[in-house]
């Protein structure tokens, strides 16, 4: 894992580009981290968070047996303070991947995601088969005190070994390559939040 710090964006950079994935700690303070929760909480108490679908358009439905979570979109034109701090971080880092890797990474797109405790995500890729805009996949996690005994693992399914499991401890921010890399959400015994973002390339 790597620390987060105003000069980590080559050593991150270099191991997206060995492994195709990387695992970021602190990559923000403690006081943003909590800003987002206490937002993504406000809105599951309002019933601003909505069960997440699977598919898009005509094939769009909510299916709970494939992922259990309550999502809310940021919209870029209109972010919270909360968001902004984060839309912030995560542009400096896509110039400085852009710079390093030429993803030609254009645009970012994010949204809360809340589970509920015993619901998860069943294994898929991030990237639509009639779209290929997906470059690069992230998941910023925002659970405090977090335990494995708790579950809710991301597992990162590897070409070379069977998985990779990543724990969702607040700030802890994962990439990985969007068409590379199947992976799943495992059930835990606690609510579990984070920010899922995905860095696009512009669209047509």
């Amino acid at each position: 894992m790597m620390r987060a710090t105003n000069d980590a964006i080559k050593p991150v950079a270099a191991e997206i580009e060995r492994s195709g994935y990387v695992v970021v700690q602190n990559f923000l303070d403690d006081a943003a981290c909590a800003a987002l929760v206490a937002e993504c909480r406000d809105l599951h108490a309002g019933q601003r968070l909505h069960a997440a679908a699977v598919g898009r358009g005509a094939t769009r439905a909510e299916r709970h047996r494939i992922r259990g979570d309550h999502t809310a979109w940021f919209e870029p034109s209109a972010l919270t303070p909360a968001q902004a701090r984060y839309w912030r971080r995560m542009d400096r880092l896509r110039v400085g991947l852009n710079r390093a890797l030429l993803l030609g990474l254009d645009e970012l797109e994010a949204h809360y995601a809340l589970y509920p405790p015993g619901t998860g995500y069943a294994k898929h890729r991030d990237r639509f088969r009639d779209d290929d805009a997906r470059i690069l996949s992230s998941v910023l996690y925002l659970n405090r005190d977090w335990h494995s005994e708790d579950g809710g693992q991301l597992r990162l399914h590897l070409p070379q070994n069977p998985h990779m499991d990543i724990y969702p401890v607040a700030a802890t921010l994962v990439l990985f390559l969007s068409a590379e890399f199947e992976h799943e959400v495992l059930p835990a015994t606690r609510e579990r939040l984070s920010v899922a973002g995905w860095f696009r390339r512009r669209s047509s």
